[in-house]
């Protein structure tokens, strides 16, 4: 996000505090900050790719030595029951110990290949934590919001039950001098009661987001302020379209998923190459008691072992075989994943453009409504509308104001929904300070961990090794119920896709018919 962007979006969190008119107030920007560090989701996927980073140090250590050692002791009590003079017996004890290292040199390209899937899965780890951590601050949107709507909601039923109320007893008076029939106060009774109904609907239905607001967030909300503008929403669809292509987490992990399941093949092709290894050994061994150390026999080998596989079974070649298959299925996924994503960006768009147009439709008609209950009310007074005609008017300003605030947290929650599809819907976006985690420090710490001097050398000689995966054709399935062919990549092959954007996308100034 550029810098200007993220000064919009704190001078916009400033602002509403200061609209609020409470030191208090709590702040989107707030319930950001709050959730990214408290939110057990995001901690355990955090956790989970510190796992995931184990993978790439173990992998690595097919690089390095392994030293063994063994100790063992043995005791011997034998005796024959033949008759005299032939019975005999004897009794004896031994112990021996064992130092063992053994150092692969060359392991056909397979721990090479090891190394390159780890590192592939690492990274799409990463873009799974990114994943987690739009999910849940769209949440933390939309929890927010919610609990913003439902409160404007209740305010507008508690108003509209103190006016309905208000209307019941002027309705009465109006009766009891024999101005209007029971048919005018029975129609003001049961607006009454109705209003009533719905205020405690939305009473209930306030509390059951302000739980959500806390289970994702970690605290009871507060005084809310107003939701700042969204930052980084581009102006138009194509943008969006590009920025998804190339930041999206669901499809940067479909593509690193692809190139580690690639680097398996390789694994699996290697497991027919020779491996070479250097293993030498010191041992003793000798009479435990009585101990002499003169007598223990002191051994020391030193040796080159070469393997080369020859009859698996059939094990390798089926290997291979499923490594390709799932590495042909991860290439298939990509164009998976580009669906989806196109499918978020044009949702979250559409949604945002119409819930636009409807906020500009919705303030027109509460402006209209106002004037027309506001008239309704006065002619009543006079005797120029009947009991109905006010409690019509005073519905439709009703329904107009609940439309209007429905439609600005539709359009709010589709904007962070758009963030979200594009890869930018994070905390170092949208709060300024917040200490922001780093999967690479993480990793870092650990990559290094059981290191030798002379890895890259052993690495260097690994590599020459490494099976090289070619490529197949390309294979074209048709759409299901339709004729139009998907182009799948062949395997080795960068994907081959169409362009993301596709189509007339929907311009954002005009609301989808």
């Amino acid at each position: 996000m550029a810098a200007g962007n993220r000064s919009l979006w704190i001078a916009g969190v400033a602002a509403a505090a200061l609209l609020a008119g409470s030191a208090r107030t709590e702040t989107l920007a707030d319930a950001i900050a709050l959730a990214y560090r408290s939110n057990p989701t995001l901690q355990i996927q955090r956790a989970q790719q510190k796992v995931t980073d184990e993978g790439y140090v173990q992998a690595r250590a097919g690089y390095r030595p392994t030293v063994s050692a063994s100790v063992g002791a043995l005791y011997s009590d034998a005796a024959t029951n033949l008759p005299a003079p032939y019975p005999s017996h004897s009794e004896s004890n031994s112990g021996s110990a064992t130092l063992t290292v053994t150092q692969p040199l060359f392991n056909g390209g397979r721990t090479a290949a090891a190394v390159d899937a780890a590192e592939a899965t690492v990274l799409a780890g990463r873009e799974d934590l990114r994943t987690v951590e739009a999910n849940i601050l769209q949440t933390v949107v939309q929890a927010y919001t919610d609990v913003r709507r439902d409160q404007q909601i209740v305010a507008i039923r508690q108003n509209n039950l103190t006016v309905l109320t208000n209307q019941l007893e002027e309705t009465r008076a109006k009766f009891e001098v024999g101005q209007i029939t029971r048919t005018d106060v029975a129609q003001a009774q049961a607006q009454q009661a109705a209003a009533r109904a719905l205020l405690s609907t939305a009473q209930a239905q306030l509390q059951i987001s302000r739980a959500n607001y806390t289970a994702v967030v970690g605290q009871n909300p507060g005084e809310l302020a107003p939701e700042p503008a969204v930052p980084g929403v581009p102006p138009t669809v194509d943008q969006a379209f590009d920025t998804a292509e190339a930041e999206s987490p669901v499809l940067l992990h479909a593509r690193r998923a692809e190139e580690a399941s690639k680097a398996r093949v390789a694994e699996a092709k290697a497991a027919n190459h020779p491996t070479i290894s250097l293993q030498g050994s010191v041992g003793y061994s000798g009479t435990i008691q009585p101990f002499d150390p003169n007598d223990y026999a002191h051994t020391v080998t030193a040796q080159a072992v070469v393997t080369q596989p020859i009859f698996t079974g059939g094990l390798n070649s089926s290997n291979i075989r499923a490594a390709l298959a799932q590495n042909n299925a991860d290439r298939i996924a990509i164009e998976g994943a580009r669906r989806q994503v196109v499918q978020q960006v044009s949702q979250a768009w559409n949604v945002m453009a119409s819930s636009r147009a409807n906020v500009t439709s919705d303030e027109e008609q509460v402006r209209a409504a106002r004037v027309a209950f506001e008239g309704a009310q006065e002619e009543y007074r006079v005797g120029l509308r009947t009991t109905l005609d006010v409690l019509i008017a005073q519905q439709a300003l009703r329904d107009a104001e609940l439309a209007l605030v429905q439609a600005r947290h539709d359009a709010y929650v589709a904007e962070a929904g758009i963030l979200g599809a594009m890869g930018r819907l994070e905390a170092r976006y949208l709060v300024s300070g917040v200490d922001a985690y780093d999967p690479t420090t993480s990793f870092d710490r650990v990559k290094h961990a059981g290191a030798t001097p002379w890895d890259g050398v052993v690495e260097g000689l690994d590599r020459l090794g490494k099976p090289h995966v070619k490529a197949n054709p390309a294979a074209i399935a048709p759409l299901p119920g339709t004729g139009s062919p998907v182009m799948l990549a062949p395997t080795g092959a960068e994907p081959v896709h169409p362009p993301l954007s596709t189509g007339q996308p929907t311009d954002p100034r005009t609301p989808t018919p």
